[in-house]
């Protein structure tokens, strides 16, 4: 009953045209038009608001909520630490690998068409890394913009939205871990400093290369990480 209830009041927020950030009829308006009960009703908000499709401001009312992916990165974040358990690194590693698939799809379809603004975006983003690098400083928010530069020139807003909820994951599990930070930044600014130059050279098979050899990266920070090493 509760689950019928959440996609009634989802239906009608599709069916009204509402946008995130409109206001939500009241409780008794949603108990009319749907006549259930006001308990019913406010169950049903509170799991549409856990989702982020709603947003409860108590003494406020409802709003129309921006359906984010931050529930799939709860969601995903601890799945991944139930099922590392011990040494298990197979958990984290699915989790790698999805992101690098989405990653190799998203570079081959701007490494001929990205413009050179962001080419020089993504090079000072990279000057940004080498310099905190060479201060022995790593450089999480510098890797995270990166990314989100380097396939902007898509227009998908998903894109950028997906990418952050599987870098969220990644290092919420390495907090909650404990692990150390990345013992090489300096070569991973020069990883990304490999993908700038090959999307420069328009070079299919290169940028392929660089950004394999980006992730067998990472994926050796967090073996290590999981064996205490570095």
């Amino acid at each position: 009953m509760g689950g019928q209830i959440q996609r009634e009041i989802m239906q009608l927020i599709l069916d009204r045209g509402l946008r995130p950030g409109a206001v939500l009829p009241t409780e008794t308006e949603l108990m009319d038009d749907l006549g259930v009960s006001r308990n019913s009703v406010r169950e049903a908000l509170k799991a549409l608001q856990a989702l982020d499709i709603v947003e409860i401001r108590h003494g406020y009312g409802t709003y129309v909520g921006e359906a984010s992916l931050t529930p799939l990165a709860d969601g995903l974040t601890f799945r991944t630490l139930v099922q590392l358990g011990g040494d298990d690194a197979h958990a984290l590693t699915e989790i790698l690998q999805v992101r690098e698939i989405l990653e190799e799809g998203l570079i081959s379809r701007v490494v001929e068409s990205i413009p050179e603004a962001d080419l020089d975006a993504l090079d000072t983003i990279v000057a940004r890394m080498e310099t905190r690098a060479g201060q022995g400083e790593v450089f999480p928010e510098e890797d995270r913009e990166f990314h989100e530069v380097l396939y902007r020139s898509t227009g998908n807003t998903l894109v950028p939205q997906l990418l952050g909820a599987f870098w969220n994951v990644f290092h919420r599990v390495a907090g909650a871990r404990g692990w150390a930070d990345d013992p090489s930044p300096l070569g991973t600014a020069r990883r990304h400093k490999e993908i700038v130059a090959a999307l420069r050279a328009r070079d299919r098979e290169h940028v392929r290369a660089a950004m394999t050899t980006h992730f067998r990266g990472i994926e050796a920070r967090a073996g290590k990480a999981m064996r205490g090493v570095g």
